[in-house]
């Protein structure tokens, strides 16, 4: 019962950018519009959700600031159907038909904010697909789609209820496993060819004791300030870019 409450509040999305990107792939229901708004986003959007057979709503911004919960909305607010995530097997065979596939593996994120903007370099470095755990880290939010600013409909996501299997699964099928970490191989020297899987850690406590058993090399990024280290989404971005900067 408490999974089916937690996915509940994810039947939403909010914001010019994320609303777009959700009617385009065809998963609005109904479109909640500001009703005092005026301007080019509002034709645009809703004319999209026109062609798109969405039904529209004029409705106060009160109400659309309780639907967003109090989120920037911009005026916008798409009821959607729930959030589709991919299965693993479908996310492995993409990686199968690229070259050097990168698959990012998210161990225990919390914050939707993090996950928004991961996704969002995910989509712009061409990631195979994103990985995250069912229990005890987040899952596509509002807030994420929000933040990813659309990236969510572009980037495959599986959750799996077992991240050491599917390290298990992904090390069968030739990848290597990748982890962050103080100690390592400094990211610019890191060997990027071949099929890859980088798990970033928890915002506080970093990766998780049972699954750095299975990494085969940990990666740092060099750093030379006074704070020991950088966000989780900073860091998932510097380490996708590298892969990315390899493959050019």
């Amino acid at each position: 019962m408490k999974e089916r409450k937690q996915e509940e509040v994810t039947d939403i999305v909010y914001g010019v950018h994320a609303v777009t990107e959700s009617l385009q792939a065809n998963t609005g229901n109904k479109l909640y519009i500001q009703d005092d708004l005026r301007g080019k986003n509002v034709d645009k959007i809703k004319n999209l959700a026109t062609e798109k057979k969405v039904s529209i709503s004029w409705t106060p911004k009160k109400t659309l600031n309780e639907m967003a919960n109090n989120g920037i909305h911009q005026g916008f607010v798409l009821r959607v159907s729930e959030f589709a995530y991919a299965e693993l097997s479908a996310i492995m065979e993409k990686a199968e038909q690229e070259e050097n596939p990168l698959i990012l593996i998210l161990d225990g994120l919390t914050d939707p904010h993090n996950l928004g903007s991961i996704l969002r370099t995910a989509d712009a470095t061409k990631v195979a697909g994103v990985i995250i755990p069912k229990h005890r880290a987040v899952g596509v939010t509002p807030v994420v789609a929000k933040t990813s600013t659309g990236a969510v409909e572009h980037v495959p996501i599986a959750r799996v209820t077992n991240l050491s299997q599917t390290l298990d699964k992904l090390k069968a099928a030739g990848f290597w496993i990748f982890g962050t970490d103080m100690n390592g191989t400094p990211s610019h020297k890191w060997n990027t060819a071949g099929k890859l899987a980088l798990i970033i850690g928890n915002e506080g406590k970093g990766i998780s004791a049972n699954i750095k058993k299975q990494v085969d090399e940990m990666i740092t990024i060099p750093m030379d300030g006074h704070v020991q280290s950088l966000n989780a989404s900073v860091a998932a971005a510097i380490l996708m870019y590298e892969v990315f900067r390899n493959k050019q």
